[in-house]
């Protein structure tokens, strides 16, 4: 389960990479600059929703949404 920027992040220049794609060629892909591909993988907070569900889309991959465990860890341990 991806919970910050960071491994968001990870998993996206993990599967780019997996998928032997540049940067610059996902970033073609979905009308942006290479430099925004760049900062999503470094772990940028400040990535809009639309552009993050675009690079997804992209590489194939979903977001899922659902409530969590009551086994879950606190929110404040999170961040």
């Amino acid at each position: 389960m991806i919970r910050t920027a960071s491994q968001l992040g990870a998993f996206i220049q993990d599967t780019r990479s997996r998928q032997n794609l540049s940067q610059q060629q996902l970033a073609e892909m979905i009308g942006k600059h290479q430099k925004t591909i760049s900062s999503i993988e470094q772990g940028n907070p400040g990535t809009k929703l639309d552009t993050i569900l675009l690079v997804l889309a992209a590489l194939n991959q979903k977001i899922e949404v659902g409530p969590r465990s009551k086994s879950g860890a606190d929110i404040s341990n999170i961040f």
